[in-house]
């Protein structure tokens, strides 16, 4: 199967004001944002990228503006990699959602979570998960095994798809730490994903790109014993 980088959108105006921004709308790329969205193009120059999927909201489209520019693809939209829908949490500021007893379920029991008048944290990975793998299964079918794609989406929905490739419940997916603009990688297999790469934030990317196969040799779902040999 091809290879998935999950980005997250840049930084946004509402990273740095405290405040869960959700799906609300008017929420664009800070100074630093645009900063970190002109550098991903030189960090993914090095890889042939077959596709690009993204959220649907403003902050993700701005945050690939730059790379879709210069490769000149057109970014298909999907609804299932947008934000968490927060409900009525939406807009408000983290120190007052300190206070809410929903707040250490989301912590410490997040499969169990589901925000009033929004969505579970438990749905937020199902769909997200089944749109990761069908994209990854198209871009597969039209660009081979060998292909790398780029999805991007936002901080929690990108836990929640590296909890599912890394086998960990969903309880366990607040140990996982992904910044704004921050790298993740998986590559999907017949049996199983492997996870390449988590919130990584500088360097050269080019060594994703999976070597040319074997004549005849189909791609091995099975782990390297002893580790890999590096690129």
């Amino acid at each position: 199967m091809a290879t998935v980088i999950l980005l997250r959108h840049a930084r946004s105006t509402a990273n740095g004001a405290g405040v869960l921004a959700g799906r609300q709308p008017g929420v664009q790329l800070s100074e630093r944002g645009e900063e970190q969205a002109a550098a991903l193009v030189d960090r993914l120059a090095g890889i042939p990228l077959a596709a690009v999927v993204t959220s649907p909201l403003e902050r993700c489209r701005q945050t690939l503006a730059p790379l879709l520019d210069r490769l000149g693809l057109e970014p298909t939209v999907e609804p299932d990699l947008a934000e968490v829908d927060y409900g009525q949490w939406t807009g408000r500021e983290i120190k007052d959602l300190l206070e809410e007893p929903l707040w250490s379920v989301v912590q410490q029991h997040p499969s169990a979570a589901v925000f009033p008048g929004g969505e579970g944290l438990a749905t937020v990975q199902a769909r997200a998960v089944a749109a990761i793998r069908a994209h990854d299964a198209r871009v597969t079918a039209e660009h081979g095994p060998r292909a790398v794609w780029v999805a991007c989406s936002h901080g929690d929905v990108i836990k929640a798809v590296l909890a599912d490739a890394l086998g960990v419940h969903l309880d366990g997916f607040q140990r996982i730490v992904v910044d704004p603009a921050s790298v993740s990688v998986v590559q999907y297999t017949e049996t199983r994903p492997f996870v390449l790469r988590v919130n990584d934030n500088g360097g050269d990317l080019s060594v994703l790109v999976p070597p040319p196969e074997k004549t005849g040799e189909p791609p091995s779902s099975d782990a390297v014993v002893g580790g890999t040999t590096g690129a």
